[in-house]
């Protein structure tokens, strides 16, 4: 092959390898640049619409701080009706819900025994007596003699001193008598404060012993909460702070006062128990657990809803709106409160008035383009 041949062949391929390659360069950069284009038009589009319900501002406010108190509810006034005397309970009607009054009786013990003592204490004190009536006569008469010089006065002293001797042993007679009519008194039990049986503890014809326990009788005019606080949080709980508390079955929160504070902290866990008294109400029973807030005390500080700091980072932020564009803002998070019923928590690091999302919008990217209602 002639050499003008050949290298008429070589510069035909080079030729096709040059257009090969810049087809290729060229619809790689045809490519970059509808890439490019798609995402300028994609940022172009990507904006938020937000509704006036999507923003809220820093501002200061009085932020109501609060403790958070649960416990169950106790009557302020109970009573066990107990035994007294052992012996056969009898006449025992009442059961739990039965309303009883003072000194109403609700049971006996039997009492054969008793009144066979009271007689015994009685005639014993009677005999007494009569020594007494005795030992008297027999010292006026020694008295006379004395005077008459009949008898010495030694004489005279000696019934002196049976005459104490007979008085004395008369009195300690009407002692035991007097008691066992006390023994009989208590055969019967009475009620000591007017309220609702809550328990019944034993049952007619069963035999009791000395103190054994009956009744239990609440009052449900005034009804605690006994509410278990932490140490720390035992030193802002004061006498007279005020709390609304949920209780099961109320339909609506109730109002309670700290009427005291236990000056004792409870052994092993250390915490303080705090006596809260509740408003009265009618459906209201001992037992219910009842929760809710107590307030203690109250700041002014810049705050925003506690669903509008987000905690997805490692460090809390918010998302301010600057520039029309979304903005993550590290935040330092001060006291949380409340505030019309709603939970608020004091930020730093922020000027006041700033704008930002609420918790309702989500998280958005930062540098997110978002259009702010009318009048924003």
């Amino acid at each position: 092959m002639k050499s003008w041949l050949k290298w008429l062949v070589f510069a035909l391929v080079l030729a096709a390898l040059a257009a090969g390659a810049w087809r290729l360069v060229s619809g790689r950069q045809a490519q970059q640049a509808a890439l490019e284009a798609q995402q300028a038009a994609q940022k172009i589009q990507a904006v938020v619409e937000l509704a006036p319900a999507d923003l809220v501002r820093l501002k200061t406010v009085d932020l109501v701080q609060g403790l958070a108190i649960a416990g169950p509810l106790r009557a302020a006034n109970t009573a066990f009706v107990k035994a007294r005397v052992a012996g056969e309970l009898q006449g025992l009607t009442l059961r739990e819900g039965d309303r009883v009054t003072v000194g109403q009786v609700v049971a006996r013990i039997e009492a054969t025994e008793s009144q066979a003592r009271v007689r015994q204490a009685q005639q014993q004190a009677e005999a007494a007596r009569a020594q007494v009536d005795i030992a008297r006569r027999s010292f006026e008469n020694n008295r006379s003699l004395v005077d008459q010089g009949f008898i010495s006065k030694t004489a005279l002293d000696t019934s002196l001193a049976s005459l104490t001797a007979a008085e004395a042993s008369y009195r300690a007679a009407q002692a035991g008598a007097d008691l066992a009519a006390k023994s009989l008194d208590d055969t019967v039990l009475r009620a000591p404060m007017a309220g609702l049986v809550s328990q019944r503890l034993a049952q007619p014809g069963e035999r009791v012993a000395i103190d054994t326990r009956i009744l239990e009788i609440v009052d449900l005019s005034r009804l605690e909460l006994e509410a278990s606080v932490s140490p720390a949080d035992s030193l802002r709980v004061k006498t007279g702070q005020v709390a609304r508390l949920n209780i099961e079955g109320a339909t609506a929160p109730l109002t309670a006062k700290v009427v005291r504070v236990n000056p004792s902290a409870l052994s092993g866990s250390r915490a303080v128990l705090a006596y809260l008294a509740v408003e009265p109400n009618a459906g209201l029973r001992q037992g219910l657990f009842a929760q809710g807030t107590l307030t203690t005390g109250s700041l002014s500080m810049p705050a925003v809803p506690l669903s509008a700091v987000r905690t997805d980072k490692p460090l809390p932020y918010v998302q301010l709106i600057q520039d029309g564009a979304v903005l993550h803002q590290t935040v330092e998070l001060g006291a949380r409160g409340e505030r019309d019923g709603q939970s608020l928590i004091a930020i730093k690091g922020l000027a006041e008035n700033a704008l930002l999302l609420s918790g309702s919008v989500g998280s958005l990217r930062a540098g997110t383009r978002v259009k702010l209602p009318q009048g924003q």
